[in-house]
């Protein structure tokens, strides 16, 4: 008797195949979440003066150390990281180079960000970055929790070197974009340009070198405005054509003039944002010029960058950049009329605004 074998059962997974991340992906990811590293390499190396410490030739990490006073071991380990990302370079025989990007964490160098280097990991940013979920999940600042007190009362009550970075950092950031904003602006038919929440007053300084008919007038805190520019203060080379005016531009602006500035101060809280700009309606003229300068999170080169501070912001202040969308939002609510919206540079917009009439 022939037994019949039995039918093979087939059995059909309805479970869909999930299907490996590239290894390109899995790889990038990794070296994301470690980002840490990377931004702790380049602030020790800004700290410890390496990139100073390299001159035109190749040198050993050996000699670097003892330049810099530290482990040479170490140091040669800190600059292989840092080679990774292109942050210096290294020789076929060890030795190390500069490369554009460490050049840049050299002190005297015209284009240094050395301090924006230092300011961007601070050691006030390793303790709010973890809390970032729960900034999020508010929408709120973590630093008063974290901390205790507001951000620039801890600066400058508990954290004096991390305010004197601050202010290196903002004034370098100011000094390199002046120049920028100087270029960009027609002044024809300006006679008088008010810079509100203009710092030290690098960009009036600038404006005022370039169009000697022009006057100008600095507004910011008692602070910050005694610290002005040198071309700015007594004795300076501008300073017969300048008012420098303490005050706060969130309660009053009391200046008349044909054009005011008004640069990366629009991005603190929207009730800042909202008497700001109001305080600029009410304080000119009809037909006055009213130019908005500020680093966005869309329609720009420099969107990793100004993300990320976008994220810092929320933690430390609150505050917020803009979309190109949000701040015309807040312009227009001002009362203001908005014209040409203009790159200034890879991290600046200008957006060209008018007192109504």
């Amino acid at each position: 008797m022939t037994i019949a074998s039995p039918t093979p059962t087939t059995t059909t997974s309805t479970t869909p195949a999930v299907a490996s991340p590239a290894p390109q992906s899995s790889m990038r990811l990794r070296e994301l979440v470690f980002g840490a590293a990377c931004a702790a390499a380049v602030r020790a190396a800004a700290r410890l003066g390496v990139a100073d410490a390299l001159g035109e030739t190749p040198t050993g990490a050996e000699d670097l150390a003892a330049a810099v006073k530290c482990d040479a071991r170490s140091l040669r380990r800190l600059l292989h990281t840092l080679s990774c990302y292109g942050i210096f370079a290294a020789t076929e025989d060890g030795r190390f180079v500069h490369t554009d990007m460490s050049r840049m964490l050299r002190e005297d160098d015209p284009n240094s960000l050395r301090s924006i280097s230092l300011w961007c990991t601070e050691p006030w940013t390793w303790d709010v970055w973890p809390r970032l979920d729960d900034a999020v999940r508010t929408g709120s600042s973590v630093f008063h929790e974290v901390f205790g007190k507001g951000f620039f009362e801890h600066l400058h009550q508990d954290a004096p070197e991390s305010a004197h970075v601050f202010n290196q950092a903002m004034t370098t950031s100011s000094m390199q974009s002046a120049l920028d904003v100087a270029e960009l602006l027609d002044l024809t038919g300006v006679s008088s340009v008010a810079d509100i929440g203009g710092g030290q007053g690098h960009v009036l300084a600038s404006l005022l070198e370039r169009h000697p008919q022009v006057r100008g007038t600095l507004l910011d805190l008692p602070d910050v405005v005694a610290k002005s520019d040198p071309r700015l203060s007594d004795g300076g080379p501008l300073a017969k054509r300048v008012r420098i005016l303490p005050g706060d531009c969130r309660q009053s602006i009391p200046v008349k003039a044909d054009l005011y500035i008004i640069k990366n101060i629009l991005e603190w809280d929207d009730d800042s944002t909202r008497r700001t700009l109001g305080n600029v309606v009410a304080a000119a003229r009809p037909g006055a010029r009213v130019v908005v300068i500020e680093n966005l999170v869309d329609d720009t080169p420099s969107m990793k960058f100004t993300t990320a501070m976008d994220l810092l912001l929320l933690l430390n202040v609150g505050g917020a950049k803009h979309s190109k969308e949000s701040l015309v939002d807040r312009i227009t609510d001002a009362g203001l009329l908005i014209g040409e919206i203009r790159p200034v540079n890879a991290y600046l917009h200008a957006f060209e605004c008018t007192v109504p009439g």
